[in-house]
């Protein structure tokens, strides 16, 4: 087992026994039988650590759909479901460490000021923890949309469309934090709310009459 490999196992391992990070790094580099230098060559911190098992959840999860054949035939509203889906398996085979991970995020989101600590409940999207993930999404959602836009899947609205991206993150942190609270029998409650959101999210990305009616006004306008 490679080092940073080791590392993260036994950090994973330790935070669901004990509930909390290790006390030191020395400490816990000192189990492992590593120098802190040989630690600090792989992390700079357990923050670290935690940001780089979220971030292998998103890998694995669009490896794996990009892997196979069938996926690349599928519409873009398809990839992202199928992309969702195959994430929530991947995020169910550690889902001790997600609801752990993910719950001291929202602790450390909330303010000590009561009027801010509502205003921060449920966002826990402006950790470092979260960032790498955060970034690696972006690029697989600007990835989705051109395509979608070529496809005519996405309207490229002005001012609107650079914000589509935000919007498919916080789609994402919406269903993370279902996900996290459902105790339905099978997160069969999840896989629901990942239908109706991502159908919702193209609903309106996508070409509506609206469009057709700003279109008409325009050639009438730029016609009279």
């Amino acid at each position: 087992m490679e080092k940073l490999e080791k590392i993260r196992k036994a950090y994973t391992e330790f935070v669901l026994e004990k509930g909390t990070p290790p006390p030191t790094v020395y400490q816990f580099a000192k189990k492992l039988k590593l120098t802190e230098a040989e630690f600090y060559e792989e992390y700079t911190s357990f923050e670290a650590i935690e940001a780089d098992v979220w971030l292998a959840f998103f890998t694995q999860a669009r490896q794996t759909v990009e892997e196979d054949a069938v996926y690349q035939t599928y519409s873009v509203r398809e990839k992202l479901l199928a992309f969702y889906f195959t994430w929530f398996e991947v995020l169910k085979s550690q889902r001790s460490f997600a609801v752990y991970s993910y719950g001291r995020l929202r602790e450390t989101a909330r303010p000590q000021n009561p009027v801010l600590r509502a205003r921060a409940a449920n966002r826990p999207a402006a950790s470092p923890i979260l960032k790498p993930f955060r970034e690696a999404f972006y690029d697989f959602a600007r990835d989705l949309l051109a395509e979608g836009r070529e496809s005519k899947e996405v309207e490229p609205r002005p001012f609107l469309g650079d914000r589509y991206v935000d919007g498919l993150w916080t789609q994402t942190l919406f269903l993370l934090d279902f996900w996290i609270n459902d105790v339905s029998k099978g997160f069969e409650r999840t896989d629901t709310a990942i239908e109706k959101s991502v159908n919702t999210a193209f609903d309106l990305i996508g070409r509506t009459p609206l469009d057709s009616l700003f279109d008409l006004a325009k050639f009438i306008y730029q016609n009279k």
